[in-house]
């Protein structure tokens, strides 16, 4: 079902805390009525919906307290449980309201925002049409985001050998980045073959940006006792933008 443009606005925590004050109002109706919430009734059905209403928001809540979050997690399982006694559940929603009203809660747009544009803009992978490719520079750009900075280097390495085979496929000359049983090179390979193709001119910083994020993939994925840290990131942060925008061109993505 759309959101409305109340619902999106308001923000996660808002509609959660609505959801809670419902838990409690359906459960204080169904005591009234002598219903069981655990059996087949109008007012069990409500709370199942509830229920999973409350789980998806709480999915979109962002704070930095594994801890915090693990308890309200908690919370929110007594709270919208169908066997949890009605003076319980009351009492746990109260605790509940506090932790989810008093929290400094980030927006999920400035987090959104920030996380896709990390490292590489998300909007141009977008324009590509290609699913794969955003997916790749999404997972990329989440992890710097999170200090995942090996992931990310990974990640990286693979949407660079991804970008640089779409440009080989455009011009119809894959042959030369395969090996005798038809598979692609990989980084190092590609890079090399890359860089001595006679069909494109690639730019100054693009070839000097090439071997440098060729390292940092190989030393993430391949050294057994290295652990890459932000600065590592961040000194090929242009090359990776350069690099494969410039694929992407190369291989008729863009325009």
């Amino acid at each position: 079902m759309r959101r409305s443009t109340k619902e999106i606005s308001e923000g996660p925590e808002v509609r959660l805390c609505s959801l809670v004050d419902g838990a409690v109002d359906i459960s204080k109706k169904a005591k009234g009525h002598g219903r069981d919430l655990s059996g087949i009734n109008f007012y069990a059905d409500k709370l199942a919906e509830l229920r999973t209403d409350a789980v998806v928001l709480f999915r979109e809540l962002a704070d930095p307290s594994v801890g915090d979050i693990t308890a309200m997690a908690e919370m929110i399982g007594f709270v919208f449980a169908p066997q949890t006694r009605y003076e319980d559940r009351v009492r746990t929603a109260r605790e509940l309201l506090y932790e989810l009203k008093t929290r400094k809660w980030k927006t999920p747009s400035s987090s959104a925002a920030g996380e896709e544009d990390a490292l590489f803009p998300l909007g141009l992978l977008t324009r590509t049409r290609r699913g794969y490719l955003t997916s790749v520079g999404r997972q990329m750009n989440g992890c710097f985001s999170a200090g995942w900075y090996d992931g990310c280097a990974v990640m990286m390495r693979r949407l660079l050998e991804t970008v640089i085979i779409e440009a080989f496929e455009w011009r119809g000359i894959e042959a030369n980045i395969k090996n005798s049983d038809g598979d692609f090179f990989q980084l190092s390979d590609l890079i090399a073959r890359a860089l001595n193709e006679g069909s494109w001119n690639l730019s100054r910083n693009t070839k000097q940006a090439l071997p440098r994020l060729r390292d940092v993939g190989h030393i993430s994925a391949h050294t057994r006792r290295y652990t890459a840290q932000k600065a590592d990131i961040e000194k090929v942060r242009q090359d990776c933008r350069v690099a494969i925008e410039e694929f992407l061109h190369l291989a008729g993505l863009l325009s």
